[in-house]
């Protein structure tokens, strides 16, 4: 374990070696713990980066989602971002920002980022089906997106099914016998 500090491009250096963190956390103080196969990096009690750890000297490792939310004020930026350089997406996202990019000029390369960023909250494989049925559709906008990337994640409420599990017998509830209260209720009205 040791304090570290994230320099202006959101680095921190551990071991000859420099690791992301989110944007957010440049210029701060961080706690650097380095294991056995992985390195984290912790803000206060939050762990705010995780990283494979490299035993080498002088190798930066990127997470590009560090980066996504400057990059969303600085869209010009994205076909140049090292950070960017080796992340390979699924060909629909390129197929996405051309779109985007044709449809809206230059605003489109922002509303691409934006979709990017849903990786915050999503995996690749979720998302990457979300973009592909939002191209079907015609659909390519982030919140278009957003919206199919949860409609997707929700579960199905499913049926309770007895198929398949004939030891499950049905069983018939018999109706009570209400006569006593009928008595109680005639005897009751006879009283009074």
């Amino acid at each position: 374990m040791a304090q570290g500090h994230a320099n202006s491009l959101s680095l921190v250096r551990f071991d000859r070696n420099d690791y992301s963190v989110p944007t957010a956390y440049a210029h701060h103080e961080v706690t650097v713990i380095g294991g056995i196969e992985d390195v984290a990096i912790t803000s206060g009690t939050a762990v705010i980066a995780r990283h494979p750890r490299h035993w080498g000297k002088e190798h930066t490792t990127f997470d590009p989602l560090h980066y996504l939310a400057l990059l969303e004020r600085k869209p010009g930026a994205i076909d140049f971002a090292r950070p960017l350089e080796s992340w390979a997406l699924p060909g629909c996202f390129a197929t996405l920002r051309r779109r985007l990019e044709a449809d809206l000029g230059h605003p489109g390369t922002r509303e691409f980022i934006k979709v990017l960023r849903l990786l915050e909250n999503a995996t690749v494989p979720a998302l990457t089906k979300a973009v592909e049925s939002a191209l079907s559709i015609g659909a390519t906008g982030s919140d278009a997106i957003s919206l199919i990337l949860f409609h997707h994640a929700e579960r199905p409420i499913g049926l309770f099914s007895l198929d398949g599990h004939p030891h499950l017998k049905s069983f018939v509830i018999e109706p009570p016998d209400l006569s006593a209260y009928r008595t109680l209720t005639q005897s009751g009205a006879a009283a009074s």
